[in-house]
């Protein structure tokens, strides 16, 4: 299925551009007229995936975080952060609650929080290569003004 609309932002892997990721999503999701509660799943799930790549990807350097949003016909919202950094060596198990590799002050809820706020999660890794993270959510349609 071909996008409708989509945008593509890149930004280094700073803590403080997850507020600006989260705000980015907000406003591409805005055109769907979605309700808050859609907007603070999106918010969620985004500010998630962001932290998991500024803190695991780059755990001793400063990196590269690709947000992608493409937007489709059914009102479905993809949301996909990418990095170039570590990768994961075992998706599977990073996926499990409370597994974390980010030390005592992680909780290791990333992935748990990103699947329980979308309809689908995909998770892409390459150790040494990086990790992508697909996750879409469908809005309820609603009546447009004209």
């Amino acid at each position: 299925m071909k996008p409708i609309n989509q945008v593509k932002l890149e930004f280094d892997s700073r803590s403080a551009n997850e507020g600006f990721a989260r705000s980015a999503a907000a406003c591409f999701a805005a055109q769907l007229d979605p309700t808050l509660e859609e907007l603070g799943d999106i918010k969620t799930a985004v500010s998630e995936a962001v932290t998991n790549a500024i803190v695991h990807a780059y755990p001793e350097c400063i990196g590269r975080v690709q947000l992608r949003l493409r937007l489709f016909e059914d009102n479905t919202l993809e949301l996909s952060v990418k990095d170039w950094g570590v990768g994961i060596s075992d998706p599977r198990q990073a996926r499990e609650p409370l597994f974390t590799t980010g030390g005592a002050e992680r909780s290791g809820m990333g992935f748990t929080i990103m699947e329980s706020f979308t309809d689908s999660l995909r998770l892409r890794s390459t150790p040494g290569k990086g990790t992508t993270v697909t996750m879409r959510k469908r809005l309820a349609l609603r009546e447009r003004g004209r």
